[in-house]
């Protein structure tokens, strides 16, 4: 059974390519549950949905919000 828009899910390195950003903030978003994701034996796959809203959406407030938290 092909899938016609291609695979339902990104992988890490994928994710953060997409969203312009590393991969271990890919990992944090994931840790602190912004970022929903599956786990795959040892590696995570996110949904594609979820990275394109993130794509719309932009990732600069969550990035600036955790910053700020651990400046503090």
């Amino acid at each position: 059974m092909s899938e016609p828009d291609g695979p339902q899910f990104a992988t890490v390195s994928e994710v953060a390519g997409v969203l312009r950003v590393s991969q271990m903030t890919v990992y944090r978003m994931i840790q602190d549950g912004t970022l929903p994701a599956i786990r795959a034996g040892r590696s995570f796959q996110i949904p594609r949905g979820v990275v394109e809203q993130l794509k719309l959406r932009g990732v600069g407030d969550w990035v600036t919000r955790r910053d700020t938290v651990i400046g503090q």
